[in-house]
């Protein structure tokens, strides 16, 4: 009897759990449902205005705001500057708390407090939303250089263009450099991607390393068709299949602790376009945005006009950025040194 007496209080006290749990998340829906009706939700894009960053947070604006209880209008503004750093550290310090704001900006600035300490942010702090796909980043030189493949490059001076420290053009440059001793001169300052192609077909520079495979078919499909730039060196953990026969940095190194230089620089790759909020936003707010951004992912009218457009969707849950994150952050201090010193000037 004291046996089925303990089962019924057991049952009622689990009832009781799930109904406060219930309660709980039913408030949280509802306190989202109040502040986001009528209001307008900023998407901060850390790039100028047509180059990856951009077109992807444009198109998750188009969609994102029918999946965010209250509805929201999403508007998009553009912050560049320092390679997507700045926008970053407006984020994390300046950007009201409140869940009004979410920003996207260069994949490999999350690793930056890792590298070049001490930095204005801290990146697990950060309230990541997601990332809508993984990217694979292409170092090429246009069709006139007189670089066109990456032997051209160890034997050859090139002229790259970069924008700043925490962009992938500056990154990657430097990182062939002085890991795997190509003759580059790096030309920085750039407002964006958009800016060194213009200066590629002005001759000013060879071409760019970081530039997004993604972006590059978006944007200039008309390089695909015409043949009109190099592929000389793909940075990611696995070779994409388009681009079989560009090679893979990875690949073409055999030195073990080389290969973990440049794998802790690569494997942001997996979170190639990724969406966060400021730190420290209410819990509610964030299981909304979380939520509504995973919803958009899945939804079938984006990915059909995503699919139109040539962008690629394949995204990463933001629970898995923090993982990957918290991996990235175990690494032993003498690699990040050595990673560290591989992109300094």
């Amino acid at each position: 009897m004291a046996m089925f007496t303990t089962l019924r209080i057991g049952c009622k006290l689990a009832s009781a759990v799930v109904l406060v749990l219930t309660l709980a998340q039913e408030a949280g829906a509802a306190g989202a449902t109040d502040f986001y009706s009528g209001r307008t939700l900023t998407v901060l894009v850390g790039h100028s205005v047509g180059g990856g960053y951009d077109l992807y947070a444009r198109m998750l604006a188009r969609f994102l705001g029918r999946h965010i209880p209250g509805q929201p209008g999403v508007i998009v503004q553009n912050m560049p500057g320092a390679g997507g750093l700045r926008l970053t550290n407006y984020l994390y310090s300046v950007a009201p708390k409140d869940g009004s704001v979410i920003a996207t900006f260069s994949r490999s600035i999350p690793i930056l407090p890792l590298l070049a300490p001490p930095a204005s942010f801290d990146a697990a702090k950060l309230s990541w939303l997601g990332s809508m796909s993984g990217d694979t980043s292409l170092c090429l030189t246009s069709g006139k250089s007189a670089i066109r493949t990456w032997q051209d490059m160890l034997s050859k001076p090139v002229v790259m263009g970069g924008q700043s420290f925490g962009a992938d053009s500056d990154i990657y440059a430097r990182l062939y450099k002085n890991v795997l001793h190509a003759q580059i001169k790096l030309v920085s300052g750039y407002p964006g991607t958009n800016d060194i192609t213009l200066a590629m077909e002005r001759g000013e520079v060879d071409g760019i390393c970081g530039l997004s495979w993604g972006t590059l078919k978006i944007a200039h499909p008309d390089w695909l068709r015409d043949g009109s730039v190099n592929f000389l060196l793909q940075a990611a953990l696995k070779k994409d299949p388009e681009l079989a026969d560009v090679p893979l940095a990875l690949d073409i190194v055999d030195d073990p602790e080389h290969k973990q230089i440049l794998y802790l620089h690569f494997a942001p790759q997996a979170m190639g376009r990724p969406f966060a909020a400021p730190p420290g936003i209410p819990a509610e707010r964030k299981a909304a945005l979380v939520q509504a951004f995973d919803d958009t992912m899945q939804d079938g009218e984006f990915r059909a006009q995503a699919a139109r457009e040539k962008m690629e969707i394949d995204p990463m849950a933001g629970r898995d950025i923090d993982a990957l994150l918290n991996r990235l952050y175990t690494t032993p201090a003498g690699v990040v040194a050595k990673a560290a010193s591989a992109i300094s000037d």
